[in-house]
């Protein structure tokens, strides 16, 4: 679905030298959650990040690895640096809908978006640098902000859980990653058909490779969040709801595209449940969805391509994967710059390609890759990706990150993805 994650480029792989972090020497088995405001005017390099909030809770369900490097680029980064010594000692990056909206509204205006990232608690004071990038890959925004874990104003969250159950248990919450599955536009009454919906969004992801080899390091857990109303706002058809996280379609008016601005009730929603990554269930029969690189999955559960677009945009979300279909006429075309190479590892402008998918292709392939050849050629250069038609390739002909009918991830995004498990737990 259409948002933002540009560049592929799988900082795991480099050769640089990462220091060996010992979790247990810098961190608490807590979470610290630090809400941020982004904020600036579209079509401009004129934005900022300012912190709202720091919120404590009990036991850490992110990674305990690979503490001080990053799995991908993203469109932005954080960085938490030992005060004392210096040291990095956790990282991770992301993309997010105000950089989105940078780019791609039409009208020149300021806008705030929330923003929050979840990071193990320091044992001691500890800085934390953000940094937002355009898509240029040029820092636009930056902020650095000390933490001091003894601080009296960071507030410790220890309210009731909402009623929730594991849908799957893979192991437990350190040996794991941990999903959440939230409700949007469930009504009380509708929480046994939010249950349902759940289990086969569970079901479609694990029939997807290499997810299914790969379902002993998953838990996902099903939180039952109750709307006032039933489905959720469809703002073309005037149709607004009020549901727990006021989700709309209509994002940058593009009517098939749903996305919530309310990151923050998300992550109070989740108080006192084990998380690192968040799927949210729309209950309407509404075609659509969204997903933002270590935001969200937004998709709607009763269409009836749901288990199709769920596996698609949780492939944005969480396999930081770009989309690979495109349009004819010149849409997004301000996206990915065709003399920079996208950051996500399946698609490519070529200005980079040793660092994508070279090593599978087969020397002889011919370039672009004709779509009558896709039988011959699993892995190629396909013209057409990332919203273009000319100038960015993806590696296959069919990938679930291109439509709905094709049945799989192709090889390159399945390697993706499995580097991706890799990174959080190996």
């Amino acid at each position: 679905m259409k948002h933002i994650i540009t560049f592929a480029l799988l900082i795991i792989t480099s050769a640089v030298a990462y220091a060996n972090i010992d979790f247990d020497q810098y961190f608490c088995d807590s979470t610290l959650r630090i809400d941020y405001v982004f904020e600036g005017v579209a079509k401009s390099d004129d934005c900022e990040v300012s912190v709202r909030a720091l919120h404590k809770s009990p036991t850490w369900a992110g990674r305990r690895v690979n503490l001080d490097r990053l799995p991908v680029e993203g469109n932005g980064q954080l960085v938490m640096t030992d005060a004392a010594s210096g040291d990095t000692i956790y990282m991770a990056s992301f993309s997010s809908l105000f950089q989105e909206w940078m780019v791609e509204t039409d009208t020149v205006a300021r806008r705030a978006f929330e923003n929050t990232f979840q990071v193990p608690m320091p044992r001691r004071n500890a800085y934390v640098d953000i940094k937002l990038m355009n898509n240029r890959r040029n820092v636009m925004a930056r902020t650095r902000h000390l933490v001091n874990p003894s601080d009296i104003l960071i507030k410790k969250q220890c309210s009731t859980p909402l009623p929730h159950k594991y849908i799957h248990r893979g192991a437990d919450d350190k040996n794991c990653i941990d999903v959440v599955i939230l409700a949007e536009g469930y009504t009380q009454d509708e929480m046994e058909e939010f249950y349902q919906h759940a289990q086969y969004a569970v079901e479609s992801i694990f029939a997807h490779e290499p997810f299914g080899t790969n379902r002993d390091k998953f838990n996902f857990i099903a939180v039952a969040s109750p709307s006032r109303d039933s489905g959720v706002s469809i703002p073309r058809l005037g149709e607004w709801r009020s549901t727990a996280f006021g989700s709309n379609f209509s994002t940058f008016y593009a009517d098939r595209y749903l996305t919530t601005s309310n990151v923050w009730s998300v992550h109070d929603a989740l108080v006192g449940i084990p998380y690192e990554h968040i799927i949210i269930l729309a209950n309407t029969e509404e075609y659509g969805g969204g997903g933002i690189y270590n935001s969200y999955t937004l998709t709607t559960a009763k269409h009836p391509t749901f288990d199709v677009v769920v596996v698609h945009e949780f492939g944005h979300s969480f396999g930081a994967l770009a989309d690979e279909y495109f349009y004819e006429g010149g849409v997004l075309v301000d996206t990915y710059p065709l003399d920079i190479e996208p950051w996500e590892q399946n698609i490519t402008t070529r200005v980079d390609f040793n660092s994508k998918w070279a090593d599978m292709m087969p020397k002889d392939v011919p370039v672009p890759t004709s779509p009558d050849d896709a039988d011959r050629y699993a892995v190629g250069l396909y013209e057409g990706g990332g919203y273009l038609v000319r100038g960015v390739y993806r590696p296959a002909d069919e990938c679930r990150m291109r439509n709905n009918v094709t049945p799989a991830f192709c090889p390159v995004c399945q390697r993706a993805i499995q580097r991706m498990i890799d990174f959080h737990l190996k």
